[in-house]
């Protein structure tokens, strides 16, 4: 059988990205700064954050005015009432709340905490109180990347965003792809055989999320500064998908 390996490297001295930054240019500098030169079929893994910034999804708390449905679900959950406003406009749905955390389903459809809204890392003193939402649409961020670095460089490369995710019965958060590009989410291995033959009937691999967590472990959480990882030799056959594949219908939910 022949060998398997997978490398992942976090380009490092990446540089502090602000609204309205050309993402495919700082990655492209980035990548030669590193010593890397890109291949067909390999990927980037971004962190969630550098995406928003770029987009200009930075929030000023001050400009954030909470309605009264906000205030009544902050003290509940403990929150910054002007938070919690910006968790309710970014969310289909409230599915838990305990002090100090509001599970949600947003308007992408992922069900996490607090809809993504964080205030780590923004870059900002944090006297000036200022949030960041995810991007409107991941996969449209993931694409529209993967187009601009295709016309630059003429190669395909998947692009994976990523974010930190907590999960139900287990400590810890995890990366998750929230958006894909050029890339599978899910590894569909219905009908191929295991080691001894036996046809698989159920096995569905999220490698959209498992190279997600591995990225994350590069990228780290605190003040690391690497939000883009380089990978070479992902396992999982290429194909046109996106992050959405990887979200259970709620009729096949049986923990909601």
């Amino acid at each position: 059988m022949a060998r398997r390996s997978m490398t992942l490297t976090a380009l490092s001295g990446f540089p502090t990205v602000r609204p309205g930054d050309n993402l495919a240019a700082l990655i492209i500098a980035s990548l030669g700064e590193n010593g890397i030169s890109a291949q067909d079929g390999d990927i980037l893994v971004l962190a969630q954050k550098i995406v928003s910034k770029s987009e200009g999804r930075l929030i000023y708390l001050r400009d954030v005015v909470p309605s009264e449905e906000a205030k009544a679900l902050a003290a509940k959950a403990d929150k910054d009432p002007r938070v919690v406003e910006l968790i309710l406009r970014e969310s289909k749905e409230v599915l838990r709340c305990r002090p100090g955390v509001i599970i949600v389903e947003d308007k992408r459809g992922l069900v996490m905490a607090n809809a993504g809204i964080d205030a780590s890392n923004t870059d900002i003193a944090e006297e000036d109180e200022a949030v960041l939402l995810l991007p409107e649409d991941p996969d449209r961020s993931a694409q529209v990347l993967h187009d601009e670095l295709h016309k630059q460089l003429g190669l395909r490369l998947g692009i994976l965003i990523n974010d930190s995710f907590g999960r139900a019965w287990r400590n810890g958060t995890v990366g998750t792809a929230i958006g894909l590009a050029a890339m599978p989410g899910l590894w569909d291995m219905r009908g191929m055989p295991d080691r001894n033959g036996r046809i698989l009937r159920s096995t569905e691999v999220g490698v959209g999320d498992e190279l997600a967590a591995a990225g994350s472990l590069l990228m780290g959480q605190g003040s690391e500064g690497c939000p883009v990882v380089h990978v070479r030799g992902f396992p999982a056959p290429m194909r046109n998908g996106n992050a959405r594949e990887l979200r259970r219908d709620p009729r096949m939910d049986l923990f909601r």
